[in-house]
């Protein structure tokens, strides 16, 4: 900073009325055994009304004699780390970084607290309001001083790295224990998540890990806000006059920043969620998704070696939390965008959860969500050319005939979920990738991609005595049956019949009496590139996501149904209903069948789709 700017450097020094000796002489007597001026000196250092000529003259003194400050003044140095730093005049801003140089080379030892301090400062403070005798607790949003204040944390995180080189590791503990609360207001969130990604740039070390965390707290927000809730919510405000909907749930909750939500007006980027959690997840979707395109573009441009580093970080968090959590709508869509960077890190993603899809090693429950991933990345992915759709057929379909081909003749070959997870997921997974891709697979060349579909042999699939059609999604089954009717492939209904005509697999009441009929869900499926529901970060996804588009054919004759009371059953499925009264087994309704039913589900195959077979 040059000198002209430094008010205080060009003006004789202001008196200020200050008590006691000078810092050397207090902390003498102090070891002596003498603390009145000790403490009158923190006192004085608390001070609210404490002026920008103290606040300078006491870090200059302290700097003079910061090789005093031992382990046995913590409490002092405590106290003048909550000096008010932050709004202040730049002088007294360049004197307290300095004071923090000082401190933290001298003694290490209160590097933790310098970085609490700084890193308490990455969400706008609180201030208390008082309306007709009543505090009230909101935040100081000033957007015009926050940016500032902001740059200036992360200018002391900077300075403190290059006077100690181990900050980064003693910075990260203090990141994630300072993170607020999931409930706490969008904005709050906003603000932390946004600084602990600009620590990211500052610090590469510590991407993997701040990403990690980052994730991990919006993994919390995005299972608690499940798709139908969001969907109800938001039918909910449309009907509701101005809208009110979200507010009115909102109205007595406990925690101090949900009022200051509901009031504050809405972000400038578009319309506010209707559901409370859906809104802060959507708040922070929005600063992830930027941050991933502010780190990969450079110029207008991908950076390419940016770009794989980032989608490595990404793909490794994603192994760690995204995979394993079921049923989670939004934040797996962060790598779902970076995807669309390069077709390269698309292929990539594909090959790294075929090979956990493969792989014996793994988990079964880890194989059948990387089968569900393969799947609803083919069927949604609009950047995924068809070539990559049918490499990757090409690979799933002769796995299922190879494992058929195992499995038939041995002991293990009937229709059991629990001995064959991975194959049936893998089933479901071609079957709804056909149902999404067969018109650009057959389009332009018919001849050709007739030849395709019929070389994947998929009569040897559907006819195994593993009878995948069985345990898939009925919506899926019935949509696949009708797809292959159309193209001659296979056909499906007489095993459908058969399937039916089958006494339905029973479970017994836990507590006695009649029997129940077992979960229609068996794979606990759901489809992890389901419609984004999300308003304002959804622009970045739109672009890049294949709707379900409905079949133009009118040439087909009208069929029966596969047996009568079928179309009540899809129903009772579309709805997600089942008998959770007291049997063992229940059904987790899968996110598929609920965007089924729900008019927000934008392109989501209709209906009508179903009880019209080709």
């Amino acid at each position: 900073m040059e000198l002209e700017d430094r008010e205080f450097m060009n003006t004789p020094p202001m008196k200020t009325v200050r008590f006691g000796g000078n810092v050397v002489n207090t902390l003498a007597k102090f070891e002596q055994g003498d603390t009145n001026d000790y403490e009158l000196l923190k006192h004085q250092l608390s001070d609210p009304d404490i002026k920008d000529a103290q606040i300078i003259n006491w870090l200059q003194e302290f700097r003079n004699c910061v090789t005093l400050l031992t382990k046995d003044h913590e409490q002092l140095v405590s106290v003048v780390l909550r000096l008010p730093w932050l709004g202040r005049s730049a002088a007294v801003v360049e004197e307290y970084l300095a004071f923090l140089s000082n401190l933290v080379s001298a003694q290490t030892v209160y590097l933790r607290s310098c970085l609490k301090m700084v890193v308490s400062n990455f969400t706008p403070r609180r201030v208390l309001i008082r309306e007709g005798g009543v505090e009230i607790s909101d935040s100081d949003d000033d957007d015009e001083n926050l940016p500032k204040t902001f740059d200036l944390c992360h200018q002391a995180l900077q300075l403190m790295a290059r006077y100690v080189p181990s900050t980064s590791r003693f910075l990260m503990p203090i990141l994630s224990e300072n993170f607020p609360f999931v409930q706490k207001s969008s904005r709050t969130l906003e603000c932390y998540v946004h600084n602990v990604l600009r620590v990211a740039v500052f610090f590469p070390a510590l991407r993997r890990d701040v990403l990690e965390l980052v994730i991990s707290r919006m993994l919390k927000l995005d299972v608690s806000a499940t798709r139908s809730d969001i969907e109800e919510m938001e039918e909910i405000s449309t009907h509701q006059p101005g809208g009110r909907g979200a507010q009115d749930e909102c109205l007595f909750d406990m925690d101090e920043d949900e009022g200051s939500e509901t009031r504050a007006s809405g972000p400038a980027g578009g319309a506010v969620m209707a559901h409370p959690t859906a809104e802060r997840l959507d708040t922070l979707m929005g600063v992830l998704l930027a941050y991933i395109k502010d780190t990969c573009y450079v110029n207008g441009c991908v950076e390419l070696e940016c770009t794989k580093s980032l989608y490595r970080d990404l793909v490794s968090v994603f192994d760690k939390l995204v995979l394993p959590t079921h049923a989670s709508c939004h934040v797996q869509y962060s790598l779902f965008y970076l995807c669309s960077f390069r077709l390269g890190l698309a292929e990539a993603f594909l090959e790294h959860l075929w090979k956990i899809l493969q792989s014996p090693t793994q988990p079964a429950i880890l194989r059948q969500a990387a089968a569900a991933y393969i799947g609803s990345f083919l069927a949604r992915a609009r950047f995924l050319p068809i070539a990559t759709v049918k490499a990757c057929l090409d690979l799933l379909v002769p796995w299922l005939q190879q494992y058929i081909e195992g499995q038939d003749t041995g002991s293990r070959a009937f229709c059991d979920v629990a001995l064959h997870g991975p194959f049936y997921t893998t089933c479901q997974t071609v079957f709804y990738t056909l149902i999404f891709r067969h018109h650009a697979i057959v389009e332009g060349n018919m001849r050709q991609g007739l030849a395709y579909l019929q070389s994947l042999n998929l009569e040897r699939i559907v006819m195994s005595r593993l009878n995948p059609l069985k345990v898939c999604l009925p919506a899926i089954t019935n949509m696949f049956a009708a797809i292959t009717r159309k193209y001659q492939l296979v056909f499906c209904y007489t095993i459908i019949e058969r399937n039916n005509r089958l006494m339905l697999p029973t479970v017994r009441s836990s507590h006695g009496g009649d029997t129940t009929p077992a979960n229609t869900n068996p794979l606990d499926s759901f489809f992890p590139f389901d419609p984004y529901l999300l308003k304002r970060s959804g622009k970045f996804i739109v672009p890049l996501y294949q709707a379900w588009e409905e079949s133009g054919d009118s040439d087909v004759a009208a069929r029966k149904p596969v047996r009568q009371g079928l179309a009540e059953e899809e129903d009772d499925f579309l709805q997600g209903e089942t008998n959770q009264g007291d049997g063992v087994v229940v059904m987790t309704p899968g996110s598929y069948e609920s965007h089924l039913q729900s008019p927000h589900s934008l392109g989501s195959p209709s209906l009508s789709f179903l009880q019209r077979p080709f």
